[in-house]
């Protein structure tokens, strides 16, 4: 995407959420978290790289010790079973017995999400929660819900605050989706 087709794409689209409803949204889910672990001394697992805006924002409104680590996953091609996933960086740090809190940016259909997850608990995790920024309802039956949601996004493709347009616009502090077609 060249940098007039980016400008274009963000001055034809729609605010979803500005920028002071994601920043009350990022206060209640740290809020949230830290009532469900700051007892726990968590490892906070950022999924990259749609997840390090709101992980970034998030873990500095958690006043609790924590250690921090990322992952980056992918799903395979559609010629393999639903929910593997292919580790492009697995964490470093162990989970082994450890509370986990996957920090990612967006829900849509679930399926990486939950493979992560399943794939946590058998690295041996004794716990693994979720939190993502935005929850997109698509109506679909999802494998995974998130402990814990910011903000709900319509079935639209959106971006900001983490989420791209063809590489573009992560850096945004607000929501945006693409304009519906007529």
């Amino acid at each position: 995407m060249d940098l007039q087709k980016a400008k274009a794409m963000l001055e034809s689209a729609d605010v979803i959420h500005d920028e002071g409803a994601v920043q009350k949204a990022v206060g209640e889910v740290a809020a949230a978290i830290s009532a469900r672990l700051a007892d726990k001394y968590p490892l906070v697992l950022c999924v990259m790289t749609g997840g390090v805006v709101f992980c970034g924002q998030l873990m500095t409104r958690l006043n609790f010790p924590l250690d921090f680590d990322y992952l980056h996953a992918t799903r395979y091609g559609p010629e393999t079973q639903g929910g593997k996933i292919s580790w492009r960086t697995a964490p470093w740090t162990s989970v082994k017995g450890r509370s986990v809190l996957v920090v990612d940016d967006i829900l849509d259909e679930g399926v990486t999400l939950a493979a992560v997850k399943e794939s946590l608990k058998r690295m041996g995790a004794a716990e693994v929660l979720t939190a993502v920024f935005a929850d997109k309802l698509n109506g679909k039956q999802k494998p995974v819900a998130a402990d814990f949601v910011g903000l709900t996004v319509p079935d639209r493709f959106v971006f900001g605050f983490g989420m791209d347009a063809g590489g573009a616009w992560r850096n945004l502090p607000a929501i945006y989706a693409m304009k519906e077609e007529a």
